[in-house]
């Protein structure tokens, strides 16, 4: 498939991403913007981890309402400069994540946030349920049942809400590449009337 204008600009306007990272991506993906977008993914989780030092110094609260005010999300989105906090991608960001919060529930924000007795806890009803399993696998089962337990219930582990394909931290290192700076979800509140 040959690279043109319009093909560039296709992959541009679906990921935000600038224009040479863009091409690159579908030189590199022989012309196919599927696994381009593969290929920013892979990017963007390389630049998100290079900038994972930098300070935070400025960012944006976002809050979400649903379902006639009975559930709402609330996040603390951060980034490295007012520039930033104040783009309209930005907030959009901000927004939709606080949109996801509401809408699936999570409990902690990373993997790392989760208490030892809430995997102590879970492990031993896993343990349970894999009681006839044979010995051989019934390690693997526990450890599958947990690990889906905690992308369940951890923020940036959950698929994206409005795109299944990727997960929260993806949608953010993909904002990182964007924005060139380093942004991270601070806080994050469900509140619910039930």
């Amino acid at each position: 498939m040959a690279i043109t204008t319009d093909v560039i600009k296709t992959l541009r306007d679906k990921t935000g991403v600038s224009i040479m990272q863009c091409k690159k991506a579908l030189e590199e993906a022989g012309g196919d913007i599927e696994k381009a977008k593969v290929i920013l993914r892979k990017i963007s989780a390389t630049i998100a981890s290079k900038k994972a030092d930098r300070t935070l110094g400025a960012g944006t609260v976002a809050a979400y309402t649903h379902a006639g005010g009975a559930v709402a999300g609330v996040v603390v989105l951060a980034c490295e400069t007012d520039f930033v906090s104040k783009n309209e991608g930005f907030i959009k960001l901000a927004y939709d994540i606080a949109m996801h919060v509401a809408a699936m529930a999570p409990q902690f924000r990373t993997k790392e946030d989760v208490r030892d007795a809430d995997v102590k806890a879970a492990r031993e009803v896993f343990e349970k349920e894999a009681a006839n399993v044979p010995d051989g696998m019934r390690q693997k089962v526990i450890d599958g049942k947990l690990d889906s337990y905690l992308k369940d219930k951890v923020l940036l582990e959950q698929p994206f809400v409005k795109d299944q394909a990727q997960t929260v931290r993806q949608l953010i290192e993909s904002a990182v590449q964007k924005f060139g700076e380093k942004i991270e979800v601070v806080r994050f509140e469900r509140l619910s009337v039930k």
